[in-house]
């Protein structure tokens, strides 16, 4: 795995719907939902915590550019925004990317807890 090349630091122009001069925003080639984007550094760097404060910046403000396009385009009820740090966080490239997952009502029986799903049994808090 270590000898292939980085999947983000050799995206085709089709998968970019935003750019910016240290971050892109492309579509996800694996998408959970319609109108999954990840947002990544143009550096490879491998976790949220190496990413510089002006990357970081520039990150958050592509998720607003982001949904602009995704409300337009695909109209979600909702959104969830998240990264994963580490193989154990489910970390499964190593150039980091922030997941933009649109939602939509009625996408899952229950979306109570939203991210907290990730650990299975401990989304829905308050025991309803």
């Amino acid at each position: 795995m270590a000898d292939e090349p980085c999947p983000f630091c050799t995206i085709s122009g089709d998968r970019v719907l935003h750019e910016g001069g240290l971050v892109k925003a492309i579509w996800d080639a694996y998408p959970v939902s319609p109108g999954h984007v990840l947002i990544i550094p143009r550096r490879h760097v491998a976790n949220w915590f190496d990413v510089s404060c002006e990357e970081q910046s520039e990150m958050l403000g592509a998720i607003q550019q982001v949904r602009r396009i995704l409300d337009e385009q695909f109209a979600p009820s909702g959104y969830n925004i998240g990264m994963n740090v580490g193989a154990a966080a489910g970390q499964t490239v190593s150039h980091f990317h922030l997941h933009v997952i649109p939602r939509y009502a009625g996408d899952v029986a229950d979306p109570t807890g939203g991210i907290r799903n990730v650990i299975p049994g401990k989304a829905n808090y308050r025991g309803k």
